[in-house]
């Protein structure tokens, strides 16, 4: 491939690869050949969108050797949740690489090029993709980037401090030797407490992930067989999780429901209401690169105690998908007809058990009326969301890893975790970093920024030098102290005499360099935030 970042060498003189399918001993691709004693400058475990725009980014770089190892046999994101229309929340700009490289050969239009499709999306004036279309553009980059290596589950990382490198494992290879390792192993359903001894087993519990493709999937059993095909009547769903995922599964059972009305719908929710995301402009710029310096230069505390307050910023279920949901209850109700749905906020299910017949018990409260009461359900989709987990493949380096006062890692501004002065070699995270950069983590409109200070840190250490220029403002407002702003005098105690001026720097900045200054925290290169 023309590494040419020119818009016409991207787009006229280098097209993008055609699809290639390669074997487990396909010569072409690096990650594929032996792994005997080769050194990468940078190892990638996982490929969702997050390491994927990362491997597209580093394949760019000259001099820069990079795998990213995937335990699937393909590119998967979401499976479950593809359902028919469902829409993205960010725009189609949001893609791989474009908010850093709009000249990529990875962007989203050059996939559309390469498909023939780009005068189609023209006309279609869509901001926002659907959730299909945005899974195959990554699978479309992802069968073409050579740095990227399927049915490869890794299964422990070890530090060889003799070496100064990182040992990945994968099972029946050489270890994969790695200067700087990158974690992007996505996150984990959120099962809550009621339903924790439920959702493996034989009950009628799943989580909205699996909602097309668990067993017991109500699209299955609402056809009125299981997948054996034994009569089971499905009468009553209950939807728990008022986010973007459980508006999209209560909207597309309303809509495939008969005219019977029938199975019966609820949808319960601890939100006080449901209430749609913030999607102002100004308020979009709480997903910038300017909120997550502010963000991470916040107190622990105070960090801890917002990130619960703006879950309308990251949880909530688009305005668009509500009004779906209005849209068609009203419809259903025309001439007479009944909705035959509950919707139920700030409802909390506190115990669930299964019943002998086959169904389930659900022990709720009401948390302003302070009633109690039980519901009875054939199904549960459980829309409660995804939480970043600590792989077990860390294991053996448990003890080098700088931890908070909660157990989580010390991540710096760079992304890269603190590790023990000894180790030489950099761990970075991708969307495990909630508590330290807030409600931009999991947002897939900051994932290629994300990338790019990644990938500077390391090819500043690796190569000398960082590789893409990031612009140091991005949003309107400012999310601390103005630069208009002057100092003021402290108030001075009674009975003494007044205080000069506060000092420069805020009680935040300050809290961050004692942070800095304590184990386990991350040396981070200035290089790594901007390049002018």
């Amino acid at each position: 491939m023309d590494p040419s970042r020119s818009p016409v060498g991207a787009a006229v003189r280098c097209p993008v690869p055609s699809r290639v399918v390669r074997s487990r001993t396909d010569s072409a691709n690096p990650g594929n050949s032996p792994n005997r004693g080769l050194v990468h400058d940078l190892v990638g475990v996982g490929l969702g969108p997050f390491n994927l725009s990362l491997a597209a980014m580093a394949h760019q770089v000259p001099g820069l050797r990079s795998v990213f190892l995937e335990a699937k046999p393909e590119f998967s994101w979401h499976p479950g949740l593809m359902i028919e229309g469902a829409r993205m929340q960010v725009p189609f700009l949001a893609d791989l690489v474009s908010l850093v490289d709009p000249t990529s050969p990875w962007s989203f239009l050059a996939y559309l090029a390469d498909r023939d499709r780009l005068f189609p999306f023209y006309f279609a004036e869509q901001w926002h993709l659907t959730r299909r279309e945005y899974a195959d553009y990554c699978r479309w980059a992802a069968t073409r980037l050579p740095n990227c290596r399927f049915d490869s589950p890794v299964k422990a990382v070890r530090w060889n401090a003799d070496r100064e490198l990182f040992e990945v494992e994968v099972p029946g290879e050489e270890p994969w030797l790695a200067r700087h390792l990158v974690l992007g192993v996505g996150t984990e359903p959120v099962i809550p407490s009621a339903f924790a001894e439920l959702v493996d087993g034989a009950a009628p519990v799943l989580h909205s992930g699996e909602y097309l493709t668990s067993p017991h999937s109500p699209l299955t059993l609402a056809r009125g067989t299981d997948n054996d095909g034994r009569p089971l009547p499905l009468r009553d769903v209950t939807v728990v999780g008022s986010g973007q995922s459980g508006a999209e599964v209560f909207l597309d059972l309303l809509r495939r429901r008969g005219a019977d009305a029938v199975p019966h719908l609820r949808w319960v929710t601890r939100s006080t209401a449901l209430a749609p995301m913030e999607y102002s402009k100004l308020g979009l710029e709480h997903f910038t690169p300017d909120y997550t310096r502010y963000f991470h230069a916040l107190p622990e505390p105070t960090r801890d105690a917002l990130v619960p307050r703006q879950w309308q910023l990251y949880k909530a279920a688009s305005a668009e998908t509500l009004a779906a949901v209005h849209e068609a209850l009203y419809e259903r109700t025309t001439a007479g007809g009944a909705a035959d749905v509950e919707i139920v906020p700030g409802t909390e299910v506190l115990s669930a058990r299964a019943t002998g017949e086959g169904r389930l018990e659900l022990h709720c409260a009401h948390r302003q009326s302070d009633v109690a009461y039980g519901l009875r359900t054939d199904l549960v989709v459980l829309a409660t969301g995804y939480a970043a987990r600590r792989p077990a493949l860390l294991d053996p380096i448990h003890d080098l890893v700088g931890r908070d006062a909660g157990g989580r890692y010390r991540i710096g501004l760079d992304y890269r975790v603190g590790l023990r002065p000894d180790v030489t070699a950099g761990l970075y995270v991708q969307n495990a970093e909630l508590h330290t950069h807030g409600v931009g983590t999991p947002d897939l409109g900051l994932g290629a920024h994300r990338a790019a200070v990644i990938l500077n840190a390391v090819c500043t250490e690796v190569l000398g030098r960082p590789v893409h220029r990031l612009p140091e403002a991005t949003a309107w407002t400012t999310f601390g102290r103005p630069g208009s702003a002057h100092d003021l005098p402290r108030p001075a105690p009674e009975g003494s005499a007044a205080e000069g001026p506060a000092p420069e720097g805020t009680a935040a900045e300050g809290t961050a360099r004692e942070s800095a200054a304590s184990f386990g925290s991350a040396d981070e290169s200035p290089a790594a935030l901007v390049y002018p």
